[in-house]
This record gives structure tokens, C-alpha cells and sequence, in this order.
């Protein structure tokens, strides 16, 4: 008797293990922020889950390789989808020419002492010549738009080259919790 329970703690042992590692190949994967390109929203060091095969919205946080460095990956937010036109002016964001708010950059505004703006003004067209984000591709930004080397630099990201969709924060324990 003892036997057949040693056996049966073992397998479900097995069971949780297998179940684990599929989990985290197919459906989330630990992934970490590097540098203060997204703060506030996340800071350096910070440790978040990232959901992977999930449809990417406007204003998700995506990670994916970098463009200009490779064996690193950046962490930012999606900001134009295929077809949208994208410009700032005034440190406002614009959207297929529609006003839209970021209240996830309300804090880094609300501590600007320079009189300069977080986002210098821009449009899709002086960045790259084209008015819109082309079919398959997004257009990103990192939260800390003074230091951030994002969509503005490095281009269009391929969504076939988005690895996961930043949802959960786990590591420091004090900022456990979902990423805005």
C-alpha cells in the first residue's frame, strides 16, 4: 500500500511539473524591465508575466526583439495599430486625428520642472514618409518619452514580432499587481 501511494505522489508530481512547463511555453513567460525607458509605469529590475498568443490592443505593454541589439528585448506600449495615423503635437497624442488622453504619463508631466514637453512634437509622415502604420505592423513608445529608444527610432514593429503582452507584475512584491 505504502508503495502504490509513493507512486501516485510521484506521478502527480510529474502531472504538476509537465503542466507548469507548458504553461509557461505556451501561455506566459516571466520577462523583465531594463533601464527607465517605461517608467513610471515600470521601473529597471522590475519582473512582470507576459501573456503570449493574445490580441494586441492600443496602449498594451508588448515585448519584442530588439531591432538594434540583437539577443535583447524592449518593453513598450503599442501606440498606433495598422491603418492609424499617429502625431503629437503639444504634448497631446493624436490618433487617426482624434484627442487622446495617457493618464499613465500623468505623473512624469506633472513632474517636469523644465517647461519642455514629455513627447516632442511628431507625425508618421516627417518620421518615416508615410501618413499611416502600415498592415502588420505597430507603432511604439516607451512611457518615459525624453529617453526612450522607441517607434520614433527604430521604426515599425512587425506583430509577428510581438513575444508576449505584458498583463502582471510579480517582482518587487511591493508593485504586485497589474500593469496599467
Amino acid at each position: 500500500m505504502k508503495v502504490k501511494e509513493v507512486v501516485k505522489t510521484i506521478l502527480m508530481y510529474i502531472v504538476m511539473i509537465g503542466a507548469v512547463i507548458a504553461l509557461r511555453h505556451y501561455v506566459f513567460t516571466p520577462v523583465e524591465a531594463i533601464g527607465d525607458s517605461m517608467k513610471p509605469t515600470l521601473n529597471d529590475g522590475e519582473r512582470m508575466f507576459g501573456l503570449k498568443h493574445t490580441d494586441i490592443e492600443r496602449f498594451d505593454i508588448v515585448t519584442f526583439p530588439a531591432p538594434d541589439d540583437p539577443g535583447r528585448d524592449y518593453v513598450k506600449r503599442v501606440i498606433g495599430l495598422p491603418g492609424d495615423t499617429v502625431a503629437y503635437k503639444n504634448d497631446q497624442l493624436y490618433i487617426n486625428g482624434k484627442k487622446y488622453d495617457e493618464p499613465y504619463l500623468d505623473e512624469y508631466k506633472a513632474n517636469l520642472t523644465d517647461g519642455q514637453p514629455l513627447t516632442n512634437d511628431f507625425d508618421l509622415q516627417h518620421l518615416f514618409g508615410y501618413e499611416k502604420v502600415p498592415a502588420g505592423q505597430l507603432f511604439v513608445l516607451g512611457d518615459n518619452r525624453r529617453i526612450s529608444k522607441d517607434g520614433r527610432i527604430i521604426g515599425m514593429i512587425n506583430q509577428k514580432d510581438i513575444l508576449t503582452n505584458v498583463k502582471f507584475v510579480f517582482w518587487p512584491i511591493n508593485r504586485i499587481g497589474t500593469v496599467e
